[in-house]
């Protein structure tokens, strides 16, 4: 009988991955308290008609990837495939947004969209999105894109990411840009890339960033956005950039970035790498100011991103940024003796020490074995620490502290024999968790 296989584009996330996972999920959770955000969590599955009246119809997410089915009640519904509609929705069912009130909210978790799967691209992916309610000025899109800036300093990869900026103003500049772009590509339609003939008239927009060079070299002559900018628009923006240029975070106008849903409006960015090939993008967003009305709530400004976990992993993994720390699986490797007594005394011992330290990483060997093959898996393991019992140290109420690595300031191999009343005491010193 051949082996059941994970469906193509869902994988397994081993071990040594979620650890980096779990480092960036971490930062990210840090980083969003501090800018007194709070976290949200909503169903992985909503009616289908929710991500059609949010994204759009007529885009490729609706056309062609979403995971839609009926249930048993013959309710059309949809594995989520991006995280805004669903917190608006929450949001608007739980009484979160109403006239006047301002939330700051972020989520993280799994997202579905069938797509070809490829390097940073999956069919179920994971995202972590913020979204920020209830303010219209652009000081508030200045923190989403600040908080990002932030984040790339605390990974260590700012020096591989760029920020991309445009605006894309309101409905109605947007309509009249459109009308213009149309009227050009429809006298070049020879040019255009199949994609393009096919969005040509559903969703013209999208031709702004085509991957298409001929079909780019096309638009340099089109008609530009900036021309069609309503006043609002246009001075929204010119105050996002000083508050930018103010906190020194660096940007490129990009003038073709649209971005791929239908909600956006005003503000959009990008914060873009070269290091991942193809798969260019890792966090975007931009201002949503229509959407909360849009799905029966009352008007509210809005602005938020999302940022992709795999592509930030691979970019991290990319570019040497992930500390060896990471990596690390545990500080201290239990090891000893068989006999019952020694047994007692270890387990003892052991959950004083994480009751004491919850901070530090312990593995207590299991399954008896020689002392010199228990050293071995200690030697492998990729602790810092050996601590062994054995009958001497037992008797004497102490044990031994192998060093299996050089840190704090000792040689490797290094060993000495710390009291049963002092150890807490001196591991919480070496592994600086109770200074």
């Amino acid at each position: 009988m051949a082996n059941i296989q994970a469906i193509r584009g869902m994988v397994d996330l081993l071990p040594e991955q979620t650890a980096v996972w779990q480092y960036v999920e971490q930062i990210m959770a840090q980083l969003t308290a501090a800018y007194g955000y709070q976290e949200i969590r909503f169903p992985i599955v909503e009616q289908t008609e929710l991500f059609k009246r949010s994204i759009g119809e007529v885009t490729d997410i609706v056309e062609k990837e979403m995971y839609t089915f009926e249930d048993r009640n013959g309710e059309s519904l949809t594995l989520r495939p991006e995280g805004t509609a669903g917190c608006v929705r929450a949001c608007i069912q739980n009484g979160l947004v109403s006239q006047g009130t301002v939330q700051r909210l972020w989520y993280s978790g799994p997202m579905f969209r069938y797509e070809r799967p490829q390097k940073g691209r999956q069919r179920q992916f994971h995202q972590i999105g913020v979204e920020a309610f209830g303010l219209a000025s652009p000081d508030i899109d200045a923190e989403v894109i600040l908080m990002t800036a932030r984040l790339w300093q605390r990974l260590g990869i700012s020096d591989h990411v760029t920020l991309q900026l445009n605006s894309i103003g309101s409905l109605e500049a947007r309509a009249n840009f459109r009308q213009a772009l149309v009227e050009y590509l429809s006298e070049n339609k020879d040019r255009l890339d199949d994609d393009s003939l096919r969005r040509l008239e559903s969703n013209p927009l999208r031709i702004l960033d085509s991957k298409s060079e001929e079909t780019q070299k096309l638009l340099d002559g089109a008609p530009d956005l900036f021309d069609y900018l309503d006043e609002e628009s246009l001075a929204h923006f010119s105050s996002l950039k000083k508050l930018l240029n103010a906190a020194g975070v660096s940007y490129e106008i990009n003038s073709r970035l649209v971005r791929g849903l239908d909600y956006y409006g005003k503000t959009v960015f990008e914060w873009v790498t070269d290091k991942l090939g193809a798969q260019g993008t890792v966090c975007a967003g931009g201002r949503y100011d229509g959407l909360v009305e849009q799905l029966g709530g009352k008007s509210t400004p809005a602005v938020g991103f999302a940022m992709g976990i795999e592509r930030l992993t691979l970019l991290l993994q990319a570019t040497a940024s992930v500390p060896a720390s990471v990596q690390d699986r545990i500080d201290v490797y239990v090891v000893a003796g068989a006999e019952e007594s020694l047994q007692c005394a270890t387990v003892g011992l052991v959950e004083q020490l994480r009751e004491a330290l919850p901070g530090l990483r312990i593995l207590k060997h299991c399954g008896g074995g020689s002392f010199k093959s228990q050293m071995k898996k200690a030697n492998k393991s990729g602790a810092k620490l050996a601590l062994i019992l054995n009958e001497d140290e037992l008797s004497s109420k102490e044990v031994t502290l192998r060093f299996l690595s050089a840190f704090a300031g000792e040689e490797l191999g290094e060993h000495r024999r710390v009291s049963f009343d002092l150890l807490a005491h001196q591991l919480g010193t070496l592994f600086a968790l109770n200074s």
